[in-house]
């Protein structure tokens, strides 16, 4: 396919070191021939054929229109590429990316630059390869990433068990578990879809064997030595999202190479992502690269270091669409100046310190272990239900504190932070803290959160049991914002014992005894900045059209079960059957999820996800069903898994993964 200004390759191999052969699709400006060009790079297992087309679609044509080629490979063992993939960001991932770089600053088109970028996993990987510092990788740009893949990913949070661990567990089996298109590597495509079914991993076996933070999360995790990273990075993240704390972390770690831009959106890239408003990130994303891979003087390196939205007094609904609020520049970041709160007797926060020596004053706290049904996702695609919804039933289950009505606007953009003292009759538990606007007709808005398993009050790498009915301090860092509590709204602190199911209980379910007269609440001042306009993009719906066979739907729903005194949270998302219309390759991805638990016994949590993928064309269709689930005792954690696979109605393969079941650790 040829446009005026560039050529798309449908697939090009890369042939690495070791004989495997990588699937890339490119987009290439047509004067690369006489006149070398720049590339971005972008290394994924999510499919360049069907799973990861719409996005590239509609940005790697506009970057080789400006003169920028775009190299978007799949990993070994996903899409056309050979092989069976072996973790996540693993050595293996990382060399061959490097070694990836490598041969696209070695190409005749080539001006010798590279820039690497992506969201969620390809943010990750982006930053990951940067602090390995590969000569021709001049610059990155991360969407929805993390610098601790402990604590800010799908994992654990905190020491808290996060139930999207499983969730993408599940997800990456049914992903992995697809076949390569026969279009593509032809008459071969069986075998390696069998080779695939056969050795791919369950990565959950992997992670849930590693439930404090040691060296496996400390690889990749660039916090671990920032100056690792030694070139310019421009880190975009979303209040919506999980990945919400990653672009402070990085202007904090980087210093002036590193720039942030935050908005209100969920976990897609910001020229398509809900609530908007919007920003062109094409725009940005080509002034970024004409700066460090042309060395084009254009002023990026000026840019603000920090820019977020302050959401305005946001309200939960069934939707977002738009979130109201106001764009803010800093010229540089600084940690900011906290606004401080205290719970006085009759529970009302006030402005200032806890008093020193206060008298205590107990109030015990046990949380029904189904409080956390209005929390919606760790990560978020869709501004619904998987957006956190009007918190007051989970307050119901809580301990609440508000100020009195504020007599003028307050503003904050960071981290707030929450101090107090407790008691605890088990080894370990569980608290969340969350931040709320409470508006004047009493909805309830969740402006940050925060997890901790107490056992990781010291740290995450060696956890210590509680000393039962022991007075025990701790600090509880919540998720970064950037909020406005409007004049008029209270501002409200909410304490808990359980967050499910977004995170998992511990194997007792004991309670807390929490001094109310120790509790600090620190809120993050928005400090000097200027007003700024964030410019939207050009194309309000830059998405392509694909032909529609099926539409999409989706289900989320809270069945509580009076009789059986069980709560079950159920989740239906069908992305629908759609068409490329280049290619006549049809997909659809099904994910049928079940989270389910008693309110008074937390040996009673269980989980299953199973995901059904499809893929079609005329006289060929194959199917794969990937479950995953998760169970626990009070000493064990107990996974299962499974993978079925159909070639037509005939189903040719199925593999069910031992069960494992794994000592909890403090957890």
């Amino acid at each position: 396919m040829t446009d005026r200004s560039f050529t798309v390759i449908e697939n090009h191999w890369i042939t690495l070191k070791d004989g495997t052969r990588l699937a890339a699709r490119i987009w290439m400006p047509d004067r690369a021939e006489s006149d070398p060009v720049p590339a971005v790079f972008e290394f994924l297992p999510y499919r360049k054929r069907d799973g990861t087309s719409p996005r590239d679609e509609s940005t790697y044509p506009v970057f080789a229109a400006a003169g920028i080629a775009g190299v978007r490979v799949d990993i070994r063992g996903s899409g056309e590429s050979d092989g069976v993939i072996d973790g996540e960001y693993t050595e293996l991932e990382l060399a061959n990316a490097c070694e990836l770089i490598a041969w696209i600053a070695a190409q005749p088109w080539s001006n010798g630059a590279v820039g690497m970028m992506g969201i969620s996993w390809g943010g990750f990987n982006s930053l990951q390869v940067a602090a390995l510092r590969p000569p021709a990788l001049k610059a990155v740009i991360s969407i929805a990433s993390t610098v601790d893949r402990y604590n800010d990913d799908i994992h654990y949070k905190n020491g808290c068990h996060l139930s999207a661990q499983l969730s993408w567990a599940a997800t990456m089996l049914g992903y992995q578990s697809r076949s390569p298109d026969p279009e593509i590597v032809g008459d071969r495509w069986r075998d390696m879809w069998l080779q695939r079914l056969e050795n791919e991993p369950f990565f959950m076996e992997e992670w849930i064997q590693h439930q404090r933070r040691d060296d496996f999360w400390r690889h990749g995790s660039i916090c671990e030595n920032f100056a690792d990273v030694g070139i310019p990075a421009l880190v975009i993240a979303g209040w919506a999202d999980g990945y919400r704390n990653t672009p402070m972390a990085v202007v904090e770690g980087l210093g002036d190479t590193a720039k942030a831009l935050i908005g209100p959106w969920v976990h897609k890239y910001p020229h398509f992502a809900w609530p908007k408003p919007r920003a062109d990130f094409h725009g940005e994303a080509i002034a970024w690269w004409n700066r460090w891979l042309r060395g084009d003087q254009n002023g990026a390196e000026n840019a603000p270091q920090m820019r977020a939205y302050i959401l305005d007094a946001v309200k939960p609904a069934p939707r977002r669409d738009f979130d109201p609020g106001f764009w803010i520049a800093m010229r540089d970041w600084r940690k900011p100046e906290m606004q401080c709160f205290y719970v006085e007797q009759f529970g009302t926060l006030m402005e200032g310190l806890p008093i020193p020596h206060a008298p205590e004053h107990a109030i015990y706290l046990r949380s029904p272990l189904d409080t956390g049904t209005t929390s919606g996702e760790y990560f978020t695609l869709k501004p619904d239900a998987e957006m956190a919804i009007d918190q007051r039933l989970d307050d119901a289950g809580s301990l609440t504190f508000q100020t009195t009505p504020l007599a003028a606007d307050h503003d904050y953009l960071g981290r707030p932070v929450v101090t107090l003292s407790l008691r605890c009759d088990a080894e370990t538990a569980n608290i969340c803290a969350r931040l709320i606007d409470l508006h004047p007709d009493g909805t309830a808005t969740r402006v940050s959160f925060g997890v901790l398993n107490l056992a990781h009050r010291e740290g995450n790498a060696e956890p210590k049991p509680l000393q039962k009915g022991e007075r025990t301090s701790i600090r509880l860092t919540l998720d970064a914002c950037g909020y406005r509590f409007r004049k008029g709204h209270r501002i409200g602190l909410s304490l808990s014992t359980a967050y499910w199911p977004m995170i998992l209980p511990p194997p007792e379910n004991p309670g807390l005894t929490i001094d109310i007269a120790s509790i600090g609440f620190g809120l993050p001042k928005l400090g000097d900045h200027e007003a700024i306009d964030v410019k939207q993009p050009d194309n309000p719906d830059p998405l392509p059209k694909y032909i529609e066979h099926a539409p999409a739907t989706t289900k989320r729903q809270v069945v509580r079960d009076l009789a059986a005194n069980k709560t079950h949270y159920e989740i239906r998302e069908d992305t629908g059957l759609f068409e490329h219309p280049g290619t006549g390759l049809s997909t659809r991805q099904l994910r049928e999820e079940v989270w389910s638990i008693a309110p008074d016994d937390p040996l009673s949590m269980s989980g299953t996800s199973i995901w059904t993928c499809d893929m079609r064309r005329p006289g060929w269709f194959v199917r794969t069903v990937a479950t995953a689930a998760i169970s626990c005792t009070a000493t064990e954690w107990i996974i299962r898994a499974s993978v079925i696979a159909f070639e037509g109605n005939t189903q040719i393969f199925e593999k069910i993964f031992e069960e494992k079941r794994i000592p909890r650790d403090l957890m």
